[in-house]
């Protein structure tokens, strides 16, 4: 077959004049992926990857495939049995990207839902390669010597961890590249500009209009002037070396901006690409990503990318990848975090990192040379605690990195706490010690057992009061004893409303409390996630010490109270008590609180409840499933690629599904605009803020009656599962399932 008759991609044209020739792919595939991975100095291994990784299409079965046959080929296997021949050892870095650029990382040798490498590279049944691969990119290839020089370094205790962790960036640049350069084909043949071609703001320009935002706040109280003097102290550190930052600052001491102002500051002296900011919980990454676009101004319409994983997200089959169809739906799934500031939530930063599936791992090489916020450091999970310590530390050791662990409850994760722990980081709030009795604005109390008629006693007696209890069925039983006791001003948030119904009942909240009106509202802990409201009294059921710090900073926000008239008071509660997997941070709590009762969220205090936390667990509960053993135990041609991406999970997988709540004309216009549209990205977007996450027997409930059904299902399969039936939607308690059986047809809204 002549060298000119081997194509890539194919169109519609039966005469081939316009499909995409395999070399021309290849080598944009290639320079694109070294360029990505040029950051994290490993340009030779990804451009090879890239040019390697379509060799298989160099067969006549695969051509007569594009052709329109209907016939399986297997272009993969062949660029990774070369790559290895050609590199040795180090070539099975690129065979696992290269076999898996379709179907995800496979295991060196253990089998798992993919075949694995060692039994790909053995499959003596794939279709003869044409020689045409050779004399077209033969001499192009990085040279042996090239390859194999890694100006990395290595832990040896975690050295197999790493080469799995370079592999899987290395996949990241590929499969990125390998998407890009057939989207930029199939725009070309369509005729249209490509949406990628929109040009981002620059980090200088989005500093320039973060200090006019910041020029407007002046410092007229007491809290507003050490807020200033934070900020200030902070962005002078910036010209630090990248690497590992904490940032311990009491909550209400501004820590969000000033760590914007921080990681522009940080990333332009350093030449760093762009700020990510990593959030654990979902509803706060749209609030953050607000404050940014406000703070930004009219740049940050086109700066602020928010990305979590709130839809059902669906893999592009093959068919998506390789010929010209549903770009927009690819585009969408298949994001790369290519945008100044990205805003995304935890369990999407760290399950992509140790994912296998392209689509979670095509914006990995974008972390490198950025600057990291992680918000709530505290909130990382124990079971997975060593494992995301190594993820950390290896993104500041080997990728050019800065990570700044920033929250009012740092985290004992420093080397000497913790077995693996981080080495070498460097604080940038001024004096935390100080900071912590200059901004202490409440009094935290345990007060013992208090059941729910004394706890409704309690809320009586005060007439702007907010109860954090551990789970929604208790708040609901408390909002229910509220009215029956006729309590002025009741109120109850859960996470059964959508955020939209949430924010009206909140700015609700702040009305009633700037007026003094009666104002007693009971919530589950979504109310810690950086709500901005200020009550004098705060009820907390027993939980975690950082889930008190986060319930005082409810309390008295601004410190415009005295002292002595802001409490935050701990109670038990025999229906409310911490489930079992929390029980042991309520018990770490009870104890710290006891010992240091004058200063219980003070840095001391807060090191020696996560030292008792990191403790009981013990060193192998911090790594449930033996993630970094399983790595340690290894070879660079048995790493557990796909292993680490079935077990690593940020949080228990509860089967949490999404549903779109039309709560008012925005959300049933958005709805039916998406039944016809081509394009979904803004649509989804728009309706981020009308979503629940039901447990999948609410789910299945509903969906049995009738009363949830997917929006256009044709076009987007069951990515989008709108409710159907508001008589299913309570104004106080949010979307129920207890009996959809009820449903009247009447209330259908399409």
């Amino acid at each position: 077959m002549e060298k000119e008759l081997f194509f890539a991609h194919s169109t519609s044209d039966p005469g081939r004049s316009n499909w995409q020739p395999l070399l021309e792919h290849i080598l944009s595939v290639g320079d694109l992926a070294g360029k990505f991975a040029a950051i994290f100095n490993a340009a030779d291994q990804a451009s090879a990857a890239g040019m390697l990784h379509d060799v298989g299409k160099y067969t006549e079965e695969f051509q007569r495939r594009i052709a329109g046959e209907a016939i399986s080929v297997d272009h993969t296997t062949w660029g990774a049995k070369l790559a290895i021949e050609r590199y040795g050892q180090l070539g099975y870095l690129l065979a696992y990207a290269i076999a898996g650029h379709h179907a995800g990382l496979a295991n060196g040798e253990e089998r798992g839902e993919r075949t694995p490498l060692r039994d790909r590279l053995r499959d003596k049944s794939l279709p003869l390669l044409q020689e045409n691969w050779r004399k077209d990119i033969g001499n192009k290839l990085p040279s042996p010597a090239a390859l194999n020089h890694l100006p990395f370094h290595f832990v040896a205790e975690r050295k197999w961890f790493q080469f799995a962790f370079l592999a899987r960036m290395l996949f990241s640049c590929l499969v990125d590249a390998d998407y890009l350069d057939t989207e930029a084909f199939y725009d070309r043949i369509e005729k249209q500009a490509s949406a990628r071609s929109l040009e981002r703001p620059s980090l200088v320009s989005l500093r320039e209009r973060l200090d006019v935002h910041l020029a407007r706040f002046t410092a007229d109280s007491d809290v507003k002037q050490i807020r200033a003097e934070i900020l200030a102290h902070v962005r002078a550190q910036a010209t630090l070396e990248p690497g590992l930052f904490s940032l311990t600052v009491p909550t209400g001491g501004g820590k969000t901006l000033t760590s914007l102002a921080f990681a522009l500051d940080h990333a332009i002296e350093h030449g760093l690409r762009r700020v990510i900011f990593v959030i654990p919980f979902t509803s706060i990454v749209e609030q953050n990503a607000a404050v940014f676009r406000e703070a930004l101004g009219d740049l940050g319409e086109d700066a602020v990318l928010e990305h979590h994983s709130a839809y059902i997200a669906q893999e592009p089959s093959r068919k998506d990848a390789e010929r010209y169809q549903s770009k927009e739906k690819l585009r969408l799934a298949m994001e790369n975090w290519d945008a100044p500031i990205v805003v995304t939530t935890a369990v999407q930063f760290f399950e992509s990192l140790f994912a296998a599936r392209s689509s979670q791992c095509r914006k990995l090489h974008n972390i490198a040379g950025s600057v990291v916020i992680l918000d709530e450091a505290q909130t990382l999970p124990l079971g997975r605690l060593r494992p995301v310590v190594a993820a950390i530390s290896e993104l500041a050791l080997n990728y050019k990195a800065s990570l700044v662990l920033c929250t009012a409850t740092q985290p004992a994760l420093n080397v000497e706490d913790l077995k693996g722990g981080l080495e070498k980081v460097r604080e940038l709030a001024p004096n935390p010690p100080s900071l912590f009795q200059r901004l202490e604005r409440v009094k935290i109390r345990p007060i013992g057992l208090l059941d729910d008629e004394a706890l409704i006693a309690k809320l009586h007696g005060h007439e702007q009061a907010l109860c954090i209890v551990n789970n929604r069925s208790h708040a609901r039983a408390v909002y229910q004893a509220m009215k029956a006791a006729e309590l002025s001003g009741a109120r109850h948030l859960s996470t059964l409303m959508c955020a939209k119904h949430r924010s009206a009942i909140l700015s609700e909240i702040r009305e009633d409390l700037k007026a003094c009106r009666p104002c007693r509202l009971v919530s589950t802990s979504l109310i810690e996630a950086g709500v901005d409201v200020d009550f004098p009294l705060v009820l907390r059921a027993e939980a975690g010490l950082d889930s008190i710090a986060q319930a005082a900073g409810r309390c008295n926000r601004e410190g415009k109270r005295e002292i002595s008239d802001s409490e935050v008071l701990v109670f038990s509660n025999p229906d409310g008590a911490p489930p079992p997997e929390l029980a042991q941070f309520a018990q770490a709590a009870a104890g710290v609180l006891g010992q240091h009762s004058d200063a219980p969220l003070s840095p001391e205090a807060i090191r020696a409840y996560f030292h008792e936390l990191y403790w009981q667990k013990g060193e192998k509960a911090l790594d449930k499933d033996h993630l970094l053993e399983q790595c340690r135990k290894s070879r660079i041609d048995t790493l557990p690629m796909e292993t680490l991406a079935a077990q690593f999970r940020m949080i228990e997988q509860t089967g949490q599904m999404p549903v779109i709540v039309p709560y008012d004309n925005k959300a049933q216009k958005t709805l039916k605009t998406l039944r016809d549209a081509d394009k979904i990205g803004r649509l989804a977007r728009d309706l981020q803020p009308y979503l629940v996450q039901l447990p999948k027997c609410g789910f299945d409930a509903l969906l049995k009656s009738g009363a949830i059904q997917p929006v256009a299902p044709e076009k987007w399969g069951e990515q989008f599962m709108a409710l159907t039936v508001m008589d299913c939607y309570d104004p106080d308690f949010g979307l129920s399932w207890d009996d959809p059986e009820f449903l009247k047809t009447e209330s259908l809204y399409w």
